[in-house]
């Protein structure tokens, strides 16, 4: 399926001179948003998936679907201050300075094997710290999935060495 017809580009969002990819307009088309999580299934299917992981607060929207059709728990990686638990915590860069993230502390057992799912890969940093907190607790990460790439961003730069699937490029 060409997903792109199902993105809209907002000019000059957030700020002058950003061309912001709106997956909303696939989201709310259900054959459409049915057909990109399916593509995502397919390609976990076969990579004995335990667990999936995704940043909030889109990773969410991708990955609880994917994590349901494969009959496996979803984790949330969320922003600092936002899990009630006792949570493992890493620093990652933004254009602006830093930001955290974290994860429950018990999310992942030693040895799971983890799907990260995001709506995005853009410059990675925040697909990069998901990958730091699994790893940290023992998981290994068989894949990561995005409905969209910013290629320009080379953020595929900075997964070298995870097997990693988008649906669409720009």
């Amino acid at each position: 399926m060409d997903y792109k017809k199902y993105i809209t580009i907002v000019n000059d969002w957030p700020k002058e001179g950003v061309q912001f990819k709106d997956i909303t307009t696939l989201m709310d088309n259900g054959p459409a948003f049915k057909s990109a999580i399916d593509e995502i299934v397919e390609y976990a299917k076969n990579k004995e998936i335990d667990i999936v992981v995704g940043p909030e607060a889109r990773g969410f929207i991708v990955g609880c679907p994917v994590s349901y059709a494969l009959g496996v728990g979803f984790a949330p990686v969320r922003k600092e201050g936002k899990l009630p638990r006792e949570v493992i915590k890493v620093n990652y860069g933004l254009e602006y300075g830093e930001n955290v993230l974290t994860l429950h502390k018990d999310a992942i057992k030693k040895g799971q094997r983890v799907l990260i799912t995001d709506d995005l890969l853009a410059t990675g940093g925040t697909i990069d710290a998901t990958i730091k907190l699994v790893e940290q607790l023992g998981g290994i990460v068989v894949g990561c999935a995005f409905l969209v790439e910013l290629t320009y961003l080379d953020g595929r730069d900075k997964l070298e060495g995870y097997d990693v699937i988008t649906l669409m490029e720009y």
